[in-house]
């Protein structure tokens, strides 16, 4: 029986393109883990957008000589378009600037003020002395008042888990430019997490087969619960739907408040565009849908904590109680699957300290599956992960390339030449039933790990299916078997037995390498869409919805969307028997192999420095 499986991946911030350190932590697995679920039969939404408010992209804005409106629209379409060119299958990729985001949460903001878990308070606000302008609190680092440990931000301190205010820094400095800021008294509404903590408690106390990393770093923050600022100092972003502050256009509402409901709305949106305004209930309300948030791992607070904490209090289930509103009682996550960093020799990827290799320069000199194989088997899953142009060309010319490519290549090539199509095997013997077992068996093996977000660990066992069948081959020696015409039998077994497990192999990999796996697919002689592709639609922004304050979106206003027809594709966990008979075409090189000397200088857009030695 199919079951309902949400996937909610991280919003990219527009105030620049993607590197591939954002899409190691967020894109790339959720893509894997989705493609699986929907190719084992189960229903799937996957939905997530561009997140455009805050601070920074006012800073950039400013930067461009831009205004913040047209620098979102710039970094959302390119966003968009690196995103469908790695292949990512969003049913639903929009941008917060949305009307319906905007109306989602304003209603998530007063279920939880009705319900008494926002409090207003005056606090100490961060501001920069150059500009005026207010600060975010993770744009601002300094050393932890409580381990000492250097580069803790004005929300967290990442070494020892506890939630901090940008005031208790030592000697605190903006990211942004880096000057002191000063501090002032600002009137805020504040997340009342003290009393939420019994239910978030309760909560995790209860959560299985998370990452360790995850779920240790989410149960520290229990032990120091304070209220968090919901509101900022700020003139872009959603209002404050709350009499008297509504038409404040210097008063927003926190874009990391408005961020994590964006996986709500964008599941409305959803809903709304396929002709069923209900449809986002079968995901969020129904409590056998599993849900699995994919971020990295700065940003596990919102997830395990924060928004948690949001849905808690919305439902009126926290110390306050309260009542239920508009959308209900909204399912908690099933699970958060977080990443570590996605390093350059040890660096984070950082645009503004030039350590950066572009989403959209990457797809254009090696395409998407390259990138895909890379991030799965080498990538930050459960440790920090060092991208070297050496250890790219070495995973992609040795595993893939020679392991993967070659398989298919010499299989596909033997059996065209020697029979033009899939041969009819004969009495098969002990060496191909080991094979033919072994790939059988990775099914469950490979799916295990994907239902548990191991990825690294579906990969390598496929890829060791892959080495077995090489090895198969050469044992087996088909070439020689071609020379001897009382042989031919016996070729025609070793062939439809290798083919059967390249067939197989072309299953298991499908969820990493999409593209790859359309072309083996009809290297197979197989013409329906195996593997479906994402696709950008141009949409307007017209809905009818409830607006509160100044500056909300105008109805009429146009972006690009991702999109798909996955229902359409064919691709499905299992063996696909090959069928002695079918036409084989005298296949083309799969992948090409890198040049070595790439390993010692990078490519021109991205050159190996000093600092990569």
């Amino acid at each position: 029986m199919s079951e309902n499986v949400l996937v909610n991946v991280a919003w990219p911030y527009a105030n620049g393109p993607r590197h591939i350190g954002h899409v190691a932590g967020f894109g790339v697995p959720s893509d894997v883990f989705a493609r699986f679920q929907r190719m084992r039969g189960n229903n799937v939404l996957m939905v997530s957008g561009t997140d455009e408010h805050g601070t920074p992209l006012l800073v950039q804005a400013d930067k461009e000589g831009v205004s913040v409106r047209e620098l979102a629209d710039r970094y959302n379409r390119q966003i968009v378009e690196d995103l469908r060119g790695l292949g990512l299958s969003y049913d639903w990729f929009t941008r917060t600037v949305t009307r319906t985001h905007y109306a989602t949460v304003q209603e998530l903001f007063k279920g939880l003020y009705n319900n008494g878990y926002m409090v207003k308070e005056t606090t100490m606000g961060a501001v920069s002395p150059s500009t005026g302008r207010t600060l975010p609190d993770r744009y601002i680092e300094g050393t932890c008042p409580i381990c000492n440990a250097d580069g803790a931000r004005g929300d967290q301190c990442d070494n020892c888990g506890n939630q901090l205010d940008p005031a208790d820094l030592i000697d605190p400095v903006s990211k942004i430019n880096g000057e002191t800021p000063v501090f002032r008294e600002t009137e805020h509404f504040l997340l009342d997490l003290p009393a939420l903590a019994d239910a978030l408690r309760e909560w995790l106390s209860v959560r299985q087969g998370w990452r360790p990393n995850v779920l240790k770093f989410s149960q520290n923050l229990l032990a120091d619960m304070r209220p968090r600022a919901m509101t900022r100092d700020i003139d872009w972003g959603v209002p404050v739907p709350i009499e008297g502050w509504e038409n404040n256009n210097a008063k927003k509402l926190y874009v990391w408040f408005d961020a994590v409901i964006g996986y709500l709305s964008a599941s409305l949106e959803w809903a709304q565009r396929t002709g069923d305004p209900d449809a986002w209930k079968r995901f969020w309300l129904d409590p056998e849908t599993k849900s699995y948030y994919f971020q990295g791992k700065d940003n596990i607070t919102f997830h395990s904590q924060i928004w948690p904490a949001q849905l808690l209090g919305y439902a009126g289930k926290g110390a306050k109680g309260g009542e239920q509103h508009r959308y209900g009682e909204i399912n908690l996550p099933t699970e958060i699957v977080s990443s570590e960093f996605l390093t350059m020799s040890g660096s984070k990827f950082s645009s503004s300290k030039g350590l950066v290799i572009y989403v959209k320069d990457f797809l254009e000199e090696f395409g998407p599956d390259p990138l895909r194989y890379f991030i799965a088997v080498a990538g930050p899953e459960n440790n920090d992960a060092d991208f070297t142009w050496d250890e790219f060309v070495r995973r992609i010319n040795n595993e893939l390339a020679n392991g993967w490519g070659n398989l298919v290549n010499r299989t596909v090539s033997m059996a065209h030449k020697n029979f033009g199509e899939v041969p009819k095997p004969g009495e098969l013997t002990d060496s191909d039933r080991r094979i033919l077992e072994l790939a059988r068996n990775a099914f469950d093996v490979v799916g295990e790990a994907l239902e548990k977000s191991k990825f690294k660990a579906g990969i390598t066992h496929a890829m060791h299916v892959v080495g077995e069948a090489n090895a198969y081959i050469a044992e087996n020696e088909p070439w020689k078997l071609a020379k001897d015409d009382s042989q031919r039998e016996r070729l025609a077994t070793v062939l439809w037995t290798a083919l059967q497990v390249v067939s197989d192999c072309n299953v298991l990999l499908t969820p990493y390498l999409p593209h790859l796996a359309q072309r083996v697919h009809e290297t197979l002689g197989r013409e329906d869409l195996w593997a479906a592709q994402p696709e950008i639609v141009e949409v307007v922004d017209d809905y009818d919805v409830e607006l509160v304050g100044v500056g909300t979106p105008q109805k009429g206003q146009k972006y690009p969307a991702i999109t798909g027809d996955y229902a359409a594709q064919a691709a499905t966990w299992k063996r696909l028997d090959i069928t002695p008979g079918t036409t084989l075409g005298k296949p083309k090189p799969l992948i090409t192999k890198l040049d070595p000397e790439l390993a010692e200088t990078g490519p021109e857009w991205a050159p190996v420095t000093d600092s990569e030695d």
